[in-house]
């Protein structure tokens, strides 16, 4: 997917995002890691510019390769019971770090959590449903996609 291609996808999720959520107050868009939340930033940005819903930006902070062995820390911390999180991420594989991702916002008893990738994989092996898709895969476990969100300029590539 070129620059133009990643621009169309995020507007298409976007609206998508809006006609689930359009009599909602407030979402938070939690992005993991530094692909996941720049990712997170583009929805949030195009969310803007189509509804008012106040849209709130969380970063969360993880090691994908052994989520389990350290903590997962969230930036901010205030979130409220009842919130509806969509999770953001730039690819997912096998859905490991969506649902570690996950784990601390289930302190604060959300309405929903949902997840939302430009890139799906559909190699999942932990009970993770994306909901907001901007392409979808079948790719082989060797095969891999580098996804690049730097600056003004955004591009995946299947190598």
């Amino acid at each position: 997917m070129n620059h133009q291609k990643v621009i169309q996808k995020v507007k298409r999720m976007a609206f998508q995002i809006w006609e689930e959520h359009y009599d909602k107050k407030k979402l938070i868009i939690a992005g993991v890691n530094t692909n996941g939340y720049l990712f997170g930033q583009l929805l949030s940005r195009a969310l803007r510019e189509i509804s008012d819903i106040e849209i709130e930006d969380y970063r969360i902070s993880l090691d994908p390769s052994a989520p389990h062995l350290k903590s997962i820390q969230l930036d901010p911390l205030n979130v409220c019971k009842d919130s509806h999180v969509i999770v953001t991420d730039d690819v997912a594989n096998t859905g490991r770090t969506l649902f570690f991702a996950c784990q601390p916002f289930l302190s604060h008893l959300p309405s929903t959590i949902e997840a939302a990738v430009l890139v799906d994989r559909k190699h999942k092996a932990y009970p993770i449903q994306v909901d907001f898709v901007g392409l979808s895969l079948a790719t082989t476990l060797k095969e891999h996609i580098d996804v690049i969100l730097d600056g003004d300029e955004y591009s995946a590539h299947l190598r």
